[in-house]
């Protein structure tokens, strides 16, 4: 523990690793990678800017610790059963206030702090969108999708599609209007759902 954090009214080390990790991730979100400065973290978190820059050289790896700290390290590969879990789980991140102002302050930051958007990738892109290409290529076997779509394509297709959600839907949009945003999409490329139970296909 250093002597700047033993300091009367400075939080304990474990405390200022914390303090300093939340306030990046709330500048992120409220101004943006570029507009957050380690000074407003520092100020924000209670400490100095010199307790900041002895864990974090620069403010790239400040924003990188504090996505893998708030959605963890490394975070679980996802199970989905099928098309149909796939739609109401994206859609549920899709429409959460919070979720959709990182997502666009994380990749409104690819010109200028590459780094950033391709750690948010790296942690919670690949493992997902794999998991997501093999249900569309579970799909596409069983008859749900037609012999023809390629799941790579299809994941493009989708994940435009909701960047066109996040840049002209309100914040408001509720998860089942997301749903049958993403829903309407795959419609376009030929997915038939599996009928429920007691209805006719």
């Amino acid at each position: 523990m250093t002597s700047d954090d033993r300091a009367p009214g400075r939080p304990r080390s474990r405390e200022a690793d914390a303090a300093i990790l939340d306030a990046a991730l709330e500048l992120l979100i409220e101004s943006g990678a570029t507009t957050a400065s380690i000074e407003q973290v520092a100020r924000r978190a209670g400490v100095t800017r010199a307790t900041v820059y002895r864990r974090f050289p620069d403010k790239t790896r400040l924003l990188i610790a504090a996505l893998e700290a708030a959605y963890g390290d490394p975070p679980p590969i996802p199970e989905i059963a099928d098309v149909e879990q796939l739609l109401t789980g994206w859609a549920g991140v899709v429409a959460d206030p919070r979720q959709r102002r990182l997502l666009r302050r994380v990749y409104g930051a690819i010109e200028d702090l590459p780094e950033l958007a391709k750690a948010y990738q790296d942690l919670f892109g690949r493992d997902r969108d794999q998991a997501r290409r093999d249900v569309f290529a579970r799909a596409r076997d069983s008859g749900h999708l037609p012999a023809h779509v390629d799941p790579d394509v299809l994941l493009d297709l989708l994940t435009g599609a909701i960047w066109q959600h996040l840049a002209t839907r309100p914040d408001t949009c509720t998860p089942a209007e997301t749903e049958e945003f993403l829903r309407a999409a795959l419609h376009q490329v030929g997915y038939r759902p599996q009928p429920r139970r007691g209805t006719a296909p």
